[in-house]
């Protein structure tokens, strides 16, 4: 598993019962997770001491409540440099998925060492943190989402690095769409991160699905990479694509083409009360040796 382990500002303090207890920067959240199966007891100390908890419905979804924590707040990510601006969201989330980290210091590593000028192409793009790191390692960036807001968002975590004047494209589009008209251009990248939804709509109703959808995505999506692209990255939250499925997509449409080297592993985040490592999704990495 890759863990993403150079947080200060954030951390999972402990798991059970179907939640986890986190630490985002000064406050406390619970939140549920369907990865946690297990009845532990809650000794960790902080359990009760949380100021926002969010409430499983039995009938979906679910609701947020509160003690004492603002309506947004940041927190950093030190060894990028990075800052992130959060509040919870209406369905648990807080608009940064923590355990991507270890991604961001992966493909950073990679372009620093390049000595070229790179492009990467983000696609559901969310709010930034892939874009940003690849901004910070020097990177010119194309980040494409479907959601307004989410870009919006993005922009603003932009600011708050002291990313505000680097070379990012910010677009509010579909991401198949614009792949389509980013091939009829002949545009080209070095490298590409997707970040795809186990389920989604298109601007005139479209259904993606993940399982349905994925592999021609990355043969259409691939077609975009350069004559000596660097990297490409999936990452995937949905449940029946485990790493060896990414793996074997990329190895059947990068490989025989470009070379290279394939992996794939499910990322995590290091849990502070046992020393474990509680699984986050998977992801997948091709990259040009």
């Amino acid at each position: 598993m890759w863990i993403s382990q150079n947080w200060k500002d954030y951390e999972v303090l402990d798991t059970s019962s179907g939640e986890k207890l986190e630490r985002w920067g000064s406050y406390l959240l619970v939140r549920p997770d369907p990865q946690v199966i297990w009845n532990t007891p809650k000794n960790h100390m902080d359990w009760k001491k949380w100021n926002g908890h969010y409430h499983r419905s039995s009938k979906g979804g679910g609701e947020w409540e509160f003690r004492s924590l603002p309506e947004e707040w940041q927190i950093s990510y030190e060894p990028l440099s990075l800052s992130f601006r959060l509040k919870p969201f209406s369905f648990k989330h807080t608009g940064l998925f923590p355990e991507q980290a270890v991604n961001w210091d992966w493909f950073s590593t990679l372009m620093k060492s390049a000595d070229r000028p790179i492009k990467v192409l983000n696609l559901f793009a969310y709010t930034g943190g892939a874009t940003l790191a690849a901004a910070r390692a020097g990177a010119s960036v194309t980040h494409v989402d479907a959601s307004k807001g989410m870009v919006t968002w993005a922009k603003e975590n932009a600011a708050v690095s002291g990313l505000s004047d680097a070379p990012v494209r910010w677009l509010v589009d579909d991401c198949v769409k614009f792949v389509e008209r980013e091939l009829r251009r002949g545009s080209r990248y070095d490298a590409v991160i997707m970040d795809p939804p186990s389920y989604g709509r298109g601007p005139k109703g479209e259904i993606w699905k993940m399982e349905d959808s994925i592999f021609s995505f990355i043969e259409l999506t691939s077609k975009l990479l350069s004559e000596q692209p660097l990297f490409f990255l999936i990452n995937s939250y949905t449940t029946g694509l485990q790493p060896a499925v990414l793996s074997y997509m990329m190895q059947t449409v990068l490989t025989p083409r470009f070379g290279g080297i394939v992996e794939a592993d499910e990322i995590g985040l290091p849990v502070t009360s046992n020393g474990l490592s509680l699984p986050c999704g998977a992801s997948g990495r091709w990259k040009k040796t």
